[in-house]
C-alpha cells in the first residue's frame, strides 16, 4: 500500500499525473524546475526517489513512470500546518496528514448519495442535479429526508404527529403530502439528509450531528426519550 506523502511529494506527483492526463509524456527536469523553482536537479531526483519508495512511481526504461493504476484523484486535502485563531503567532508549517471524507463525515459507511430531480426543495438550497447525502437513520420531526410512499420516492421536510405524517416541500409551487395514521406504516424512511454536493462543493446540514431526543408515534403525541 502506498505510504503517505509530504506536501511537496504530493505536489510533484500531482504535477506528473497532470502531464500524463494531458498526454504530454514525462516532465523534463526543466519542467520540474519551472514549476517548483528547483535550482538543482538533485532536489527533483530526491522527490522522484521518494515517490518510488512510497509506491507511487516505478523505474522503467532508465527513468521513471507512474505505477499502473495510480489513482488520479487525491485521497484527501493536505493539512500543511497550524494557524492561530487568537493573537498573532508565528506560522507552524508541518505535514499533519490529510482531511478525508472520513474526517468530514464520521460513520462514512452509513452514508449514501442520491441525485435530485426537481425543484421542490430549493428553499433549502437543494436544486435539481445536486447530490443529496443521506445517512441510514431516523428523520427527526421537521428534518429533511428521503421517503418511499405508495411506490414513489421523494425528498421532503418530514413532520409527524397524532394526525399522521406531513411531507412538506421547500418551494411554494409544490403541494405538501399528507399521510393519515392508518396508512402510516406504508411509508418507509430511506435516509436522513445530512448535506448535499454540487458545483460549489459540499454543503453540510447545520444539524447533521444533532440527535433527536423525541420519539414519535403515528397514533399519538411525540414523547421525550
Amino acid at each position: 500500500m502506498p505510504r503517505q506523502l509530504t506536501a511537496k511529494q504530493k505536489a510533484v506527483l500531482d504535477f506528473i499525473i497532470k502531464y500524463d492526463r494531458e498526454d504530454r509524456g514525462w516532465p523534463t527536469y526543466e519542467d520540474f524546475s519551472q514549476e517548483f523553482g528547483y535550482k538543482s536537479s538533485n532536489s527533483i531526483t530526491q522527490n522522484l526517489k521518494a515517490l518510488v519508495k512510497k509506491g507511487h512511481l516505478i523505474h522503467a526504461d532508465g527513468g521513471y513512470q507512474l505505477k499502473p493504476n495510480e489513482p488520479t484523484v487525491p485521497a484527501g486535502i493536505p493539512v500543511l500546518g497550524e494557524i492561530s485563531a487568537g493573537m498573532l503567532q508565528e506560522a507552524v508549517e508541518a505535514n499533519l496528514g490529510q482531511i478525508t471524507l472520513e474526517t468530514i463525515f464520521p460513520n462514512l459507511d452509513r452514508i449514501f448519495a442520491v441525485r435530485v430531480r426537481g425543484e421542490s426543495m430549493v428553499g433549502a438550497e437543494i436544486h435539481d442535479g445536486d447530490y443529496v447525502l443521506l445517512t441510514d437513520d431516523d428523520i427527526p420531526d421537521g428534518g429533511i429526508g428521503a421517503i418511499l410512499y405508495n411506490g414513489e420516492t421523494s425528498l421532503k421536510r418530514v413532520f409527524m404527529d397524532h394526525r399522521g405524517l406531513r411531507l412538506e416541500p421547500a418551494n411554494p409551487e409544490y403541494n405538501e403530502i399528507s399521510v393519515s395514521p392508518d396508512i402510516f406504516e406504508e411509508v418507509k424512511i430511506l435516509g436522513r439528509y445530512i448535506g448535499h454536493v454540487n458545483k460549489s462543493g459540499i454543503l453540510k446540514s447545520p444539524g447533521m450531528y444533532q440527535i433527536s431526543t423525541r420519539s414519535y408515534s403515528p397514533f399519538g403525541q411525540g414523547t421525550e426519550t
